[in-house]
């Protein structure tokens, strides 16, 4: 596998049918945490500002019904750990929406389990709503021997009803591999300064910084390694040719005649603070990182993991990749990804972020979206709203509202500057599936002239009639700074979109402000890690 992937669908049925057995090298997934919230995603305006529109992304509550008694029913039919687990799970919990959350879990832990590489690890992103019960769940998919680590992410930011709970400050990762050897590479924070201040007390005659370290060897049954070295015998960390080989280098220091020599480790060799499973060095979102989706995590977040459980080259897995975090950090890190959303929204938003944080830099394939007009029928037959986002997304443009009615006659918004420092010029978007009637083009112009809109546009699966394409003439052209003219409204089929027709509206400095840009690609610097070693060579 050498392409990025970037699949539209339900995650069970893209891992059974398009990820091979042991392909994988790291899984990251946050799922819906069974909060009983709904989350929605607030887009910015054209001047940077919260948008009163909202969209839902996925409603986080999860209810006992048909479909969750089928995948229940699914897990125990495998049989095996997993199958005993959920059994308890009914036992314990009765059927109702934690164990509806549960079986949708197990089959979906099961089948990453199956994808992962003998070597490979999976973070699970939880918080205490759940994470007790998953742990569980885990164990009986990975088996006990195999869990690694509860991470605890504190953010600053708490959540719960202060005025009767202590506020909830922490999320929960949950780190299994699938065998006893796993990818592991240790990483390191910031030292504390105080701990600087303390520990690297001594300066050099540059005014470098450096702290003395022990060279005696806690093991005092070495012979090998007993020797006389600075008029001082004792048994030594080091042999005899490295001792020399760092007093030549100026790196050994007896403060005084007869005291043991000790080893000089300056500041800006050290890795930095041991990373433990407290990590409360992370911080939250900033608002130059944000972009709006509901549950965004930060990049340092998942740099921080990548970096630990992969190596460069290696593939790495997001189930439910939202807005795409893992992915693009994926990507800072020389990782090859795959990401799975059930939302084209979703996918949208990822593919518009790494457009925005990469340019032409990254390559990928988008895998599960309509190819033909037969396909997009199909998605508008079986699923109305996602056609309509997914139509909106080959166009660069958000969806207005979730509701259908509650749009005043606007399924879609795009805006643009047309000149670096102008105001932002709004395109509005009506997405008709079914059958064409010559008003909706009338309601369309009444639209632009309502919102003061510089172009409208009608994407449809039909082909306009003549009468709409005359109204749609008469409505004029907007024109831009330069003098270039766009006709004010726009008849778009979808036919004519997947073959690469788009909205014409002015390129001459045209800036799509849609979505709130990601920040541009700072090129990392890869430095290898050089550990410090007084263990015997």
């Amino acid at each position: 596998m050498t392409d990025n992937l970037l699949y539209y669908g339900d995650n069970l049925d893209v891992l059974h049918r398009h990820v091979p057995d042991a392909s994988v090298d790291l899984v990251y997934l946050d799922p819906p945490f069974n909060s009983n919230a709904t989350y929605n995603v607030l887009f910015g305006d054209a001047k940077g500002e919260r948008s009163a529109a909202q969209i839902q992304a996925f409603d986080d509550t999860w209810h006992w019904d048909s479909s969750a008694a089928a995948a229940f029913d699914q897990v125990l039919s495998a049989g095996g750990q997993p199958a005993e687990a959920m059994r308890a799970f009914q036992m314990l919990l009765g059927n109702g929406d934690m164990l509806a959350y549960l079986s949708m879990m197990a089959p979906r832990l099961m089948e990453l389990r199956r994808v992962l590489r003998p070597t490979g690890s999976i973070y699970l992103h939880c918080d205490p709503t759940a994470s007790h019960y998953l742990k569980v769940l885990m164990d009986a998919v990975f088996g006990p021997e195999h869990f690694r680590n509860e991470i605890s992410w504190r953010r600053t930011n708490p959540k719960s009803n202060t005025a009767t709970n202590f506020a909830n400050s922490r999320d929960v990762l949950l780190r299994y591999s699938k065998t006893d050897v796993c990818t592991f590479n240790p990483v390191f924070g910031e030292h504390d300064p105080e701990y600087v201040d303390r520990a690297y007390r001594y300066r050099d005659a540059e005014g470098r910084r450096y702290r003395l370290l022990p060279l005696l060897n806690p093991n005092k049954d070495r012979p090998n390694l007993t020797y006389e070295f600075m008029g001082v015998t004792r048994v030594w960390r080091w042999t005899r040719e490295r001792m020399e080989r760092a007093l030549a280098d100026g790196l050994v220091v007896q403060t005084k005649p007869g005291a043991p020599p000790q080893y000089k480790l300056y500041l800006e060799d050290s890795h930095g603070r041991t990373v433990t499973t407290d990590w409360h060095d992370i911080k939250p979102i900033t608002s130059h990182e944000m972009l709006g989706y509901p549950t965004q995590k930060p990049e340092a977040l998942l740099e921080r993991i990548i970096a630990a459980s992969s190596n460069a080259g290696d593939v790495v897995l997001d189930p439910f990749c939202g807005c795409g975090t893992a992915v693009v950090a994926a990507q800072h890190l020389g990782r090859r990804w795959i990401g799975i959303d059930i939302t084209h929204l979703a996918v949208n938003l990822v593919r518009t972020r790494l457009r925005d944080t990469f340019g032409d830099a990254v390559s990928f394939k988008v895998v599960g979206e309509p190819t033909t007009t037969d396909g997009a029928q199909d998605l508008a037959d079986s699923e109305p709203w996602q056609f309509q986002v997914w139509a909106l997304g080959l166009v660069g443009a958000r969806p207005a509202e979730l509701k259908k009615g509650a749009d005043k006659g606007i399924d879609g918004r795009l805006y643009f500057r047309d000149s670096e420092k102008g105001s932002a010029q709004l395109v509005v978007i009506s997405v008709k599936a079914g059958k064409l009637h010559a008003p909706y083009v009338r309601d369309l112009v009444g639209v632009v002239n309502r919102d003061a809109a510089a172009i409208g546009v009608l994407v449809s699966m039909q082909e306009p009639t003549r009468p709409m394409r005359e109204e749609a003439a008469s409505a004029g052209f907007y024109e831009s700074p330069w003098g270039t003219k766009h006709p004010r409204v726009q008849l778009l089929t979808v036919a004519e979109l997947l073959d690469g027709r788009g909205i014409d509206y002015p390129a001459r400095g045209m800036l799509n402000v849609t979505y709130k840009r990601a920040p541009r690609e700072v090129k990392k610097v890869a430095e290898e890690q050089q550990q410090l070693d007084l263990d015997e060579t």
